[in-house]
């Protein structure tokens, strides 16, 4: 069979987030988080689900790390819950908060497993929501002063630093679509609140090179490929549109192309101001780019008179219709459009290197006989490594992959009812059991490839 093999160093890991494995919501001293308030409230997360207990992570740290070790993890992607550190999001900083990601941090390093630590994976302290969050711009010395505390505590240890993880997610989701936290529908909000994310990005990065000597720092950010359902100019300009929204209105600004045209002109008045002095600082070079990627979009040209952005995608029914097979989050799945969207960003984009931060599939996993066998993530997981291969082969610099997740958790509005996971978790006992796709991933990472 052919074989895909990987470049010598090449970096295999795995993937969590705070709130949706640490549980231990009131441990400690740690504080409120938006997602604290968003999960309780009615009617916003599937089944009433909450991460107050989640993978109850905070209590299990060295099983957990024990577990990286038999599955043969070489990094692990974490991120730190800002109200575990700085409950009130300034000011006092939780000294029994840092302890908890010292003892991770020096876990990994004595396992032989590297550290990559995201500063915001979405847990705001609710504190902050209360005096504007990241609408307002004090939130933007507030995040600097969050990130001193950090990295001043880890950054002689940690020496993979990422910002903010899906600030697309943050923004729009959150506070557009309202579907994550904090739950609001305002477009020109969600804009104030992704130039404050990518401001406070840059103004991270000094803090993280002078904290941290030695230490590289990148963003993450959640791209996905649009595709049309014909060749028709209007189809594929809602593709132009899309890519505008989802791609290009965060890699432009980063890469010193400030917000694009088309998208500014869209948008009209919900646009925040914006100056030079933003740009250059969201500009500030980093050492690498994080993508996290899960599926391409398919749209159309919106029926809706109300919707700005100019595209709607395709329903489930409707892409399973046009032949695509679907993950159990109703995402096509589409290997060749991994592979093609990180050709496309190391051609457009003057990146030095990338990591896939995320890339994995939630199926409805079934327990029989104390196994779970899971083919169609191994699978998925095979095709989207051979593409990113071949992105690798047409000269993109990929220099590592993190699979998502580690283990399943909770998976925000969704609550518990998608699981991404390489290790099972049983929600009731909090026993974790590996898939049968962590076997193959465990393979895989120590032969740096595997068989097609």
């Amino acid at each position: 069979m052919p074989r895909i093999q990987f470049p010598d160093g090449f970096v295999w890991g795995a993937a969590t987030a705070s709130y949706q494995i640490e549980g231990a919501v009131h441990a400690d001293g740690r504080g409120a988080s938006i997602w604290d308030t968003f999960s309780h409230t009615p009617g916003t997360v599937l089944n009433g689900d909450t991460g107050d207990v989640a993978c109850d992570h905070y209590h299990r740290l060295d099983a957990d790390l024990d577990l990286m070790v038999d599955l043969g993890l070489r990094a692990y992607r974490f991120s730190i819950a800002w109200p575990r550190v700085v409950p009130d999001g300034t000011g006092q900083v939780n000294q029994a908060g840092l302890d908890f990601y010292d003892r991770l941090v020096d876990g990994l390093l004595e396992r032989g497993i590297t550290p990559f630590a995201t500063l915001y994976h979405w847990d705001l302290p609710q504190a902050l929501q209360d005096r504007g969050g990241w609408e307002h711009r004090d939130i933007v010395p507030a995040f600097t002063e969050y990130t001193q505390a950090v990295v001043g505590r880890l950054g002689d240890r940690v020496v993979r630093w990422i910002t903010h993880n899906e600030p697309w997610v943050v923004s729009f989701l959150g506070n557009y679509e309202g579907v994550h936290a904090p739950g609001q529908t305002d477009l020109g909000a969600a804009l104030s609140v992704a130039h404050h994310l990518l401001v406070s990005h840059g103004a991270a990065v000094p803090v993280i090179r002078s904290g941290s000597p030695g230490g590289e720092v990148g963003i993450t950010v959640n791209l996905g490929l649009g595709r049309a359902r014909t060749d028709a100019p209007a189809d594929m300009e809602a593709v132009r549109a899309l890519d505008g929204y989802a791609n290009r209105w965060f890699l432009d600004p980063l890469y010193g192309k400030g917000y694009p045209s088309d998208m500014v002109e869209r948008f009209g008045a919900a646009m925040p101001a914006v100056n030079d002095a933003d740009l250059d600082l969201i500009a500030t070079p980093t050492d690498f780019l994080g993508i996290n990627s899960y599926n391409p979009s398919v749209v159309r040209p919106t029926a809706k008179a109300d919707n700005p952005l100019g595209f709607d995608p395709l329903t489930a029914d409707e892409l399973t219709a046009a032949g695509y097979e679907l993950t159990a989050m109703g995402w096509p799945i589409v290997p060749e459009a991994f592979g093609q969207l990180i050709t496309r960003v190391a051609r457009d984009y003057e990146v030095p290197a990338i990591y896939i931060t995320e890339n994995g599939a939630a199926f409805d996993d079934e327990v029989v006989d104390g196994r779970i066998d899971d083919p169609r993530r191994t699978d998925f997981l095979r095709r989207h490594l051979a593409a990113l291969r071949v992105a690798i082969d047409e000269g993109a610099p990929v220099r590592g992959y993190f699979a998502w997740s580690l283990m399943d958790n909770f998976e925000w509005a969704l609550g518990y009812a998608r699981r991404f996971g390489l290790v099972h978790v049983d929600y009731e006992t909090l026993e974790r059991t590996p898939k049968a796709s962590a076997h193959w991933y465990h393979d895989t990472m120590a032969d740096n490839g595997f068989d097609l």
